[in-house]
């Protein structure tokens, strides 16, 4: 056999490798079951079902055109804000009423197999290309609905951008590498100055988005940092500092790890009845089209949310290598409600008071679900709204606001909800990246919202001496005709 011949024979058996592997992949393991049977308060946690090679369902995004638009739920309209953006992901309304939108996308992935794949597989859903690396500032200065001012705020210093917070005199903005301030007052149409780093990041990964959220007081910003992998396959090395909340003391620029084992948190959020953090997580593909549920949950200091070892509480991954934390179970903290298989939650926005979308949307918590690429058939494409009781905490089952991203037959989408934020007139904004637009949703003539009552409990008074009266004799009726006495 020749060098040409064997050349070709090689050649020849790539191409059927690439091809088995892409049928397979194309289709792949599909799902029998509701993607509503993976929400809720109490979902289904099947059977994992693990997997090499993932299935995908690589939705073509083909844009809405000049007149099409979302389906809104009752009562709701849904309008353009603004359009004609370059991949528009995250927002921050300023306390003028200004919008700042960060055009982004993922940094560059890199070489090798593995991170070519997801090159094509992203640059199929509309999430190739170079990022614009740029942040814009909108505004609707006549309350129309429609922002009629744009500008470019900030290029400069700019790589991968999206977290955004305003605060202190300052604004700090979340590259995928590092967290930055600027000195700024709202009103301006561009950011100006140099930027003081307060804290480098772990860069790129899988999940590049890095989200950011001030305290309430002003003293402390939290970082929502997600994993580079999926469970840790490269080696606990590489996704050191990642899968976490971090938490930035502002003014001694220290910082900590405030929560992890969550594998790629993105949306942040303070509960306005409770005042605790909260956060959207998304978890880990590749054990079935059911497994595991992306979840909406509280965030106290110190939580471990499992990953990669442990999923949902108490779900072992026997996938992952690296060796658990000596007593880590049994600090394991359980999610508080499952928002469905591999809908790559992302944006989270509460219901705060000052709000016009009627009585149903109150009080409770709504999520932009971003669309699937690894399920069958495809999850997500939508913006739920997840109700929450008079204590501040989730019950019952999630309300659809905005749907219709996707085509009936799956086999392509409009756009992809992305992230959240009210305006100035308490109508609800969300951001469409592969689309290029803001949505802006309302109950016309709807009363602005009260703000969800403050949960407010009494905490028990210290015991400082014994008391007797609680160390009483001990009885235990047994049987009708025995008493034991001890």
């Amino acid at each position: 056999m020749t060098k040409m011949q064997k050349f070709l024979v090689v050649q020849g058996m790539i191409l059927v490798v690439l091809a088995g592997f892409a049928v397979y992949a194309w289709y792949g393991n599909p799902s029998d079951r509701p993607i509503t049977d993976t929400m809720g308060l109490d979902p289904v946690i099947s059977e994992p079902e693990a997997r090499s090679i993932p299935s995908v369902s690589l939705l073509k995004p083909v844009g809405w055109g000049d007149q099409a638009k979302p389906d809104a739920a009752k009562g709701l309209v849904v309008t353009r804000f603004a359009e004609r953006l370059d991949h528009p992901r995250t927002m921050l309304t300023l306390s003028n009423g200004d919008i700042l939108v960060a055009e982004t996308n993922s940094p560059p992935r890199g070489s090798g197999f593995e991170n070519w794949v997801m090159e094509k597989f992203m640059s199929r859903v509309g999430a190739g290309g170079p990022s614009p690396d740029r942040i814009m500032v909108l505004r609707d200065a006549n309350k129309d609905g429609i922002a009629e001012v744009r500008s470019v705020f900030r290029e400069a210093d700019m790589a991968s951008p999206s977290g955004m917070a305003a605060g202190n005199g300052k604004l700090y903005i979340a590259n995928h590498n590092a967290v930055l301030a600027f000195d700024f007052e709202p009103g301006a149409t561009k950011l100006e100055g140099k930027p003081v780093k307060l804290m480098d990041l772990p860069p790129g990964g899988n999940h590049w988005m890095r989200n950011l959220l001030l305290s309430k007081d002003g003293k402390h910003l939290y970082v929502a940092v997600g994993s580079a992998t999926n469970i840790a396959e490269q080696g606990p090395k590489v996704d050191e500092g990642r899968a976490a909340i971090w938490e930035i003391d502002l003014a001694s620029g220290s910082r900590r790890q405030f929560a992890a084992g969550m594998r790629n948190p993105n949306g942040l959020a303070w509960n306005p009845s409770t005042g605790e953090l909260w956060a959207t997580v998304q978890e880990r593909d590749m054990l079935g089209p059911d497994l595991v549920p992306d979840y909406l949950t509280n965030v106290p200091l110190g939580a471990h949310y499992g990953w990669p070892w442990i999923y949902w509480k108490d779900k072992y991954d026997l996938r992952v290598d690296n060796p658990m934390p000596v007593d880590l179970a049994e600090y394991i903290r359980k999610p508080e409600y499952a928002l469905g298989a591999h809908v790559s939650a992302l944006g989270l926005l509460f219901s705060t008071g000052g709000n016009r979308m009627g009585e149903a949307f109150g009080n409770g918590a709504f999520v932009a679900r971003h669309g699937s690429w690894n399920r069958k058939p495809p999850s997500g494409y939508d913006v739920i709204f997840v109700p929450f009781d008079e204590r501040g905490n989730p019950k019952g089952k999630a309300i659809t606001v905005l749907s219709g991203f996707k085509a009936a037959d799956d086999s392509e989408a409009y756009g992809r909800p992305t992230w959240l934020a009210w305006d100035a007139t308490g109508a609800l904004l969300v951001t469409d990246d592969t689309a290029g637009i803001i949505w802006r949703v309302e109950a016309p003539g709807a009363a602005l919202s009260a703000a969800p009552k403050e949960v407010i409990e009494k905490s028990m008074p210290p015991q400082r001496e014994l008391d007797a009266s609680l160390d009483r004799e001990f009885k235990m009726r047994v049987r009708s005709d025995e008493v034991i006495e001890n």
